[in-house]
């Protein structure tokens, strides 16, 4: 799962070779994570809790370099958490989502969060939404509707999952756009790993106490359990500075529909580690939702055209 925020220094080609790494790696993230909960038994809850603990771990060390400048220190060190906060219990609704679910379907019916942060921003911050980009709001929800009908039918309201990750990663991504990035990206992980940590410290203590077996608190049983989780801390945390770095070199309207290739990367590690393959009328859906996400893209970037053009006329 990814998204960031605006970009400022240009350099695109840079941008664009960062983000679509990132695409391609964070998918390696989520595998492990179903790999932990299926193969090694453990709880999504307490897989999440050790994705943020060791995204710290693996982050920690770049303020302990000789002459660098980073510091934890934050300009909003509680809305960064917040973010964090926001940031767990979407990883937390994905990482039990691919649990049950084929791989692929979870990131298909994730992708309807630019539709929703779409809504939001015209909500909130009152931008400009016209009736093209409603549409297209809307046929794109059909096309994860047409990806969670047979799921619903086989999983129940574990389906809606990757709804709730959108929405609340949605949310996460709002606040982004709506303060703006004040922080440098290490500074904004290392918050954000911290919130994620705190909420999920609650969740394993009250549900986990509670009995549900989701939540129930656990160790890795072997060492390369614990690797595994090392590696998807690591993952996260470097994978999701790219991001950021990367809307900082290059502009949004040409990064954003890189992010679709994490349904590509999906689909090939479900394939070639799960044995799962989107059938025919999920093809459809993904391609529906693609296709939405890439014309509110498009038209985006006609309005800031539009916008840029109007204000060059007024000077």
């Amino acid at each position: 799962m990814s998204h960031a925020a605006s970009s400022s220094t240009e350099s695109p080609l840079q941008g664009v070779i960062l983000m679509g790494s990132a695409m391609f790696i964070l998918p390696i993230m989520d595998a492990i994570a179903r790999h932990m909960a299926v193969s090694e038994g453990m709880a999504p809850a307490q897989v999440t809790f050790y994705r943020f603990l060791f995204q710290l771990v693996a982050i920690i060390p770049f303020f302990l370099i000789p002459g660098t400048r980073l510091t934890l220190r934050s300009e909003r060190p509680w809305l960064n958490i917040f973010r964090g906060v926001l940031h767990g219990g979407a990883t937390l609704c994905f990482f039990t989502a691919v649990k049950y679910m084929p791989f692929a379907d979870v990131f298909a019916i994730y992708f309807v969060e630019p539709f929703i942060l779409t809504g939001l921003s015209a909500v909130f911050l009152k931008e400009q939404v016209g009736w093209r980009r409603w549409t297209a709001i809307g046929i794109g929800f059909i096309g994860a509707l047409i990806v969670i009908q047979p799921s619903f039918e086989k999983f129940g309201l574990i389906s809606l999952l990757p709804l709730a990750c959108a929405a609340l990663f949605a949310f996460y991504m709002f606040l982004n756009r709506a303060a703006g990035v004040k922080d440098a990206p290490v500074t904004m992980q290392t918050m954000a790993a911290i919130g994620g940590m705190a909420i999920m410290a609650v969740a394993l203590g009250t549900a986990g106490g509670a009995g549900l077996p989701d939540f129930a608190p656990s160790l890795p049983k072997s060492l390369s359990g614990l690797l595994l989780l090392l590696l998807l801390g690591a993952i996260s945390g470097y994978g999701h500075i790219l991001v950021v770095r990367a809307f900082r070199l290059a502009p949004m309207s040409l990064l954003a529909p890189l992010q679709y290739f994490e349904i590509i990367a999906a689909s090939l590690l479900g394939y070639f580690l799960f044995g799962e393959f989107p059938s025919g009328s999920k093809w459809l859906g993904i391609g529906i939702i693609v296709g939405s996400g890439l014309f509110i893209i498009w038209r985006e970037q006609v309005r800031a055209s539009k916008a840029a053009k109007a204000s060059a006329s007024l000077h």
